[in-house]
């Protein structure tokens, strides 16, 4: 059973580590004003995070203490960062 176990956690992990390059990327190509016309962190902060959380995952794991917060973090970005920028990029409107 254990090493059952020791397969789903490599397995999140990968899957995390996935996502947070994916953040990465998406975070590196969005222009810088498109973040603060959002309301949010400028562009370096949402470069670094998925950067450092994507170390954490890669090195500790998933199932870890510091890996639950990355993966919130990486989260946090494609859920609700990534959204507001692309929606300002697009030219939408927040009210």
């Amino acid at each position: 059973m254990l090493v059952v176990e020791a397969y789903i956690s490599l397995g999140l992990s990968w899957i995390g580590v996935a996502l947070a390059l994916w953040a990465f990327i998406d975070a590196l190509t969005r222009p810088a004003a498109a973040f603060t016309a959002a309301d949010k962190l400028n562009k370096a902060a949402w470069v670094a995070i998925p950067a450092v959380c994507g170390l954490v995952l890669f090195f500790v794991g998933f199932l870890t203490f510091l890996g639950l917060p990355a993966m919130v973090a990486v989260g946090v970005y494609l859920a609700d960062v990534r959204p507001a920028v692309r929606e300002i990029q697009q030219g939408g409107y927040r009210w």
